[in-house]
């Protein structure tokens, strides 16, 4: 996945979810770094704007990805502040554990609102932006619980494989518009995220957070914790012209295979 050193992408507008932090804010920065102008979105405004204060070219957008008129209205703002969309970044995601027998209707709501419908909202409202010409760009940010199960978030693993599917489903419906759809699957990372995991472990266990983090790395066939500038980098290969080719692709980032 070697880049040629350069502005890739210099002239194209892409639009992040989750852009405040963690691997958003990763992809974000690679993003910049090769040129593109950024529309950042999330619910909440102050990391937002600390993160396109950063950059060369970004605008903070807040908005629910869970409301298909906020999106539309998020694709709208991205357009009067860069211009048409080029590449959809669809990465804003959360999650919550629970037994199965205790996920109650709020708790599976949320996790396919966030996971799986927000991002079916996001690249819908920027849909006819992405695909007017060809060259057009599409990724998801799954999870490796999009290829696998995990027990205690089977909510997150369904919506997580929702998001693959619906990642595949649009790779064969956009392919002969010149539009590449592709997921980024990472194992356990170290984000703001991982580190709500970890509270949830030490709470509920007494283990301390160093060896909570250390246990789940373990579930990385490395055994260590992946970064977000490496799930950036996949990312930004993805969006790379010369991926053309690529299209309906899940790739696991986890140190191994899956």
């Amino acid at each position: 996945m070697a880049l040629l050193a350069g502005r890739l992408l210099s002239g194209k507008h892409a639009l992040v979810t989750g852009g405040g932090s963690g691997i958003g804010a990763a992809i974000a920065r690679a993003l910049a770094a090769e040129g593109t102008a950024l529309s950042l979105v999330g619910r909440r405004a102050a990391p937002l704007e600390a993160m396109a204060k950063e950059l060369p070219k970004a605008v903070a957008i807040v908005a629910d990805i869970t409301s298909g008129t906020e999106c539309a209205a998020m694709a709208k703002a991205a357009q009067a502040a860069h211009g048409p969309i080029d590449i959809v970044i669809a990465n804003a995601g959360m999650a919550a554990s629970a037994p199965a027998h205790k996920i109650d209707a709020a708790h599976w709501q949320q996790m396919i609102g966030v996971n799986l419908t927000g991002a079916f909202n996001t690249v819908q409202a920027a849909l006819a932006d992405v695909t007017r010409v060809p060259g057009g760009r599409i990724v998801f940010v799954a999870s490796t619980a999009g290829l696998k199960g995990y027990p205690y978030v089977a909510a997150y693993v369904a919506a997580k494989h929702g998001v693959v599917g619906l990642m595949r489903a649009l790779s064969v419906e956009l392919a002969a518009r010149g539009t590449t759809v592709n997921a980024v699957c990472p194992g356990f990372t170290d984000t703001p995220l991982l580190a709500g995991a970890v509270g949830t472990i030490v709470s509920k266990t007494g283990r301390d957070a160093d060896a909570s983090r250390a246990e789940l790395a373990k579930d990385n066939p490395h055994g260590r914790l992946i970064t977000p500038d490496e799930v950036a980098q996949t990312v930004l290969y993805l969006c790379a012209p010369s991926s053309g080719s690529v299209n309906g692709q899940a790739i696991a980032v986890t140190g191994g295979p899956v």
